[in-house]
């Protein structure tokens, strides 16, 4: 098969690998028919996840269609469409059982494209199907669930939740990338009294606009902290939400939060931050961070289906899934692009190939 494959810091290629095989009872096979591409694989060409080594696969969000399950599995079969989560549970340690799996110790977590081959590809390994995958209603697309591969669950849980936001609570979000966004949309289903979307680039803060913010601040042109005091009588926002993943917007969101407020860290941080605690200890400021543990996924998938939440507006470019390579260009060149999310769609299987990707995967047609 082909597949978009890391070599070492700033080096991808799209190329042929060898197909993926059932290596445990549990795993699935999965062909990939839509996925899309994370501000943390841009992180990990940067080179800061040096866990993800080189000839890895990379992806980690995914939707696609079960073409061959493990002897033990035994709530998929062929032929089911699937959502191929960013997080996958073993499902019987002490943090799966805590609905933690972002921690999981057996096996799973944030494994896709960082531990073990991920979802860029055109067909992929998944372990412990029935714990990690989430069967897709026929009446939504691809394109309509993708977004809770990652993104949508990340901010709502990491952000939104983990922050505490209340009904009437002023949210200052720092980022207005997909993360950042996706947090607009999820805080919204908590009614808080005001969101602030934080971010240099105008496209950006208009989509936020778009999605559900009342306020929109450009920190290239105006000082986003006075302007945060200057709408909170100079207290500061209820909840701040960290969105980006350096230093400096870290810093910002400290400064941001009023006392007994909340920051939530969503972002990726390649490099240390500072955190300033003689002036934060006295201030009663918590601080939350966090790996998505994808728990809330099942509740946003019943709001997409049932009209409550829509996360289409994300995607902002589409290529076919040979065309990887392309769409990461232009996903990293994101302040001249404009790019948000982009979506890579597979070539549907024609009905004279299906024999030859059923031997392919060792399925009985």
């Amino acid at each position: 098969m082909q597949a978009l494959v890391y070599h070492g810091p700033g080096q991808r290629a799209w190329e042929h690998v060898p197909d993926p095989k059932i290596e445990e009872p549990t795993d699935a096979i999965v062909r990939i028919d839509t996925a899309t591409i994370c501000g943390t694989d841009l992180h990990i060409l940067k080179g800061d996840v040096p866990e993800v080594s080189p000839g890895t696969i990379l992806g980690h969000e995914a939707v696609g269609t079960v073409l061959e399950t493990g002897s033990a599995v035994t709530t998929l079969e062929a032929g089911d469409r699937v959502l191929v989560s960013c997080i996958t549970s073993c499902g019987r340690c002490r943090f799966c059982k805590e609905g933690r799996y972002g921690l999981c110790t057996g096996g799973g977590g944030w494994i896709f494209g960082h531990l073990i081959n991920g979802l860029q590809a055109e067909y992929a390994r998944v372990p412990f199907a029935d714990t990690s995958v989430y069967k897709i209603p026929e009446e939504l697309t691809d394109e309509d669930v993708l977004f809770l591969a990652d993104i949508l669950p990340t901010s709502f849980e990491v952000g939104v939740l983990n922050g505490g936001v209340q009904p009437g609570d002023t949210v200052a979000i720092v980022g207005a990338g997909p993360i950042g966004l996706a947090a607009v949309l999820t805080a919204k289903l908590f009614t808080p009294g005001r969101i602030v979307a934080i971010d240099p680039a105008t496209t950006r803060l208009e989509k936020a606009l778009e999605l559900g913010a009342d306020i929109v601040i450009d920190n290239s042109r105006e000082d986003a902290l006075e302007r945060v005091m200057e709408l909170t009588d100079g207290l500061g926002a209820d909840v701040a939400i960290e969105a980006v993943g350096v230093p400096e917007t870290f810093e910002l969101c400290a400064d941001l939060v009023r006392p007994g407020g909340r920051v939530a860290n969503v972002g990726v941080h390649g490099h240390p931050a500072t955190l300033h605690l003689e002036r934060l200890w006295i201030r009663d400021v918590t601080i939350t961070t966090g790996l998505v543990d994808t728990f809330t996924t099942p509740r946003l998938l019943k709001l997409i289906a049932e009209g409550r939440l829509d996360a289409t507006p994300f995607a902002t470019h589409r290529f076919p899934l040979d065309e990887t390579m392309a769409a990461y260009d232009v996903f990293a060149d994101a302040a001249n692009t404009n790019a948000l999310k982009v979506v890579l769609e597979a070539v549907p299987v024609a009905e004279g190939e299906r024999s030859k990707e059923e031997a392919l995967v060792g399925h009985d047609a």
